[in-house]
């Protein structure tokens, strides 16, 4: 018999095996499964629960930024495909359910709904205010500003997937805003607010009397507590009598300027740990406000002073001593001198934004406090400097000292966000009008964060009155904010140390922007 006749049906049945081998095994150009930890660049494809998704933005993944709910990391482009041609999706999600209003003002209402449904998975929602799109949001909850007061809004809410289908509208929400303003503070102009030092650290030596009249709120800072654990504060002018500094306040304030007393500081550190420190804390200062006459407090506290305890998890009912106790002091102080007391805040950004991707330590540690104090406080201008890169509510990260990084960070807070990651307790917005952006105000006043202010004039512009710079980052809110109230710099001391050029160079851009907003209100 021919050998070669005898193993044609063995070498027959290899070669089908082999290729049965072949067939089964992973190809090289399958998408991998989505990993945290992972870094990926752009064009990278991974598969998440059988579905494939393109990166469309280089990162490192973490938990709570899978493909499906982070449309701005990732683009789906296929079911399982494998890396061969996907199907394309053409299915819309489910129209949006439960439309409601909460939290009405005379120029902002809180809107939520149901979560629509989708074969994918829905990237995100459209708010559409008397037909016309207002704001984009990850979430089933928006925040719209800018309205005006006694004035009936029709409401509606669009879904949308990720390769860009949209479900119809939904049922059509009226909605009318209260009349009268809710802002305990000053109204009005565009305020520039500056920190004045009580203190000789090498920029400029100045009387507080002396401080540039470009400035509407001058932070006197700081008061700090006596001794280390202690809850009493104290402070003492550095460079004039008691009697000099008091008429120094009283000539500013007949100026119509208004001046803060400023707690904290980076060497301050206020632990009120527990009751006796927290009374020690209301009587002290209630006793310095007094004897100078200053208008109002400032929270400047950093380092260890605000910090969370292991197992307080929800900004919304802290158990951290140290944070009940301030609340309770600070609403003391304010019930004390009465509605016109004017209270304002300068947290870092860890201690604000950083809640949230992450809750605990120092990160969102002023969040309680800023949620406990919101009908109180009448300025958040939050320090956008030596903080490095943060994440915005659209997944990429932004580096201070740039218009993005400005708009990013106002954004997170004019339109809430949920806390310690995406399944989080929701922190609902503050009103445009309680925000002002941090910076400092000269190269030599931080370690980073520094802007020009051809840069911070664009992310105002952009802020306020919707004019867009062309940048990274995209408002929610395309017609901006018109309520901003302005910039607050650290500090009055360098600034003069330059010459008063920050000052100099956003005074009238700020008085510009306080005109222009009253000739639109007028025609």
């Amino acid at each position: 018999m021919n050998q070669a006749v005898r193993f044609r049906p063995i070498i027959t049945f290899a070669l089908a095996f082999l290729l049965l081998i072949l067939w089964f095994a992973p190809r090289a150009d399958a998408a991998a499964q989505w990993q945290a930890g992972t870094a990926y660049k752009n064009g990278d494809l991974v598969t998440y629960q059988n579905k494939d998704y393109e990166c469309i933005q280089a990162h490192t993944a973490l938990t709570g930024w899978e493909p499906s709910v982070v449309p701005a990391l990732w683009k789906y482009v296929g079911e399982g495909s494998g890396g061969e041609t996907p199907t394309p999706d053409t299915a819309p999600p489910s129209v949006p359910a439960g439309l409601t209003s909460s939290s009405i003002t005379d120029t902002s209402v809180s809107l939520s709904w149901n979560a629509s449904t989708d074969n994918v998975g829905v990237a995100g929602y459209e708010v559409y205010r008397n037909g016309v799109l207002v704001t984009n949001t990850s979430t089933t909850t928006a925040v719209v500003t800018g309205l005006t007061a006694g004035t009936t809004y029709v409401f509606t809410v669009k879904a949308k997937d990720a390769a860009g289908n949209i479900s119809a509208a939904s049922t059509s929400l009226s909605v009318t805003t209260s009349n009268g303003s809710s802002n305990p503070g000053p109204t009005g102009s565009k305020w520039l607010i500056g920190y004045w030092h009580n203190f000789d650290n090498g920029s400029t030596n100045i009387r507080l009397r002396n401080v540039s009249t470009a400035y509407d709120v001058i932070n006197v800072s700081f008061a700090e507590p006596i001794s280390h654990g202690s809850g009493t504060l104290a402070f003492t002018p550095y460079n004039a009598t008691v009697a000099e500094f008091k008429s120094d306040i009283a000539y500013l304030q007949s100026q119509g300027k208004k001046v803060l007393l400023s707690m904290g500081g980076a060497n301050g550190t206020i632990e009120l740990t527990d009751a006796i420190k927290r009374q020690q804390f209301e009587d002290s200062l209630k006793s310095i406000i007094s004897t100078y006459g200053f208008n109002g407090l400032d929270i400047d506290l950093e380092g260890s002073s605000l910090s969370l305890n292991a197992g307080d998890t929800d900004f919304r009912s802290p158990t951290t001593p140290k944070i009940v106790n301030l609340i309770q002091g600070v609403k003391a102080v304010k019930s004390h001198f009465g509605a016109n007391f004017i209270l304002t805040a300068a947290p870092e950004t860890a201690y604000v934004q950083g809640g949230y991707l992450s809750y605990g330590g120092p990160w969102g540690a002023y969040l309680p406090v800023i949620h406990a104090l919101r009908n109180d406080l009448t300025l958040l201008h939050v320090q956008h400097y030596n903080t490095g890169s943060m994440v915005g509510l659209d997944g990429r990260s932004y580096a201070q000292g740039t218009a993005d990084f400005h708009v990013a960070m106002t954004e997170m807070l004019l339109q809430g966000f949920h806390v310690g990651g995406s399944t989080g307790p929701f922190f609902s917005p503050l009103r445009p009008d309680q925000l002002a952006i941090g910076v400092p105000a000269s190269q030599q006043a931080a370690g980073g964060g520094y802007t020009t202010p051809a840069d911070l004039q664009k992310a105002l512009n952009y802020l306020i009155k919707g004019v867009s710079y062309g940048g990274s980052y995209t408002l929610r809110q395309p017609a901006g904010y018109a309520g901003i109230k302005g910039i607050m710099t650290w500090s009055i001391n360098w600034d003069a140390y330059t010459n008063n050029q920050f000052s100099s160079a956003h005074r009238p851009f700020l008085s510009g922007l306080s005109t222009q907003m009253k000739k639109e209100v007028v025609y």
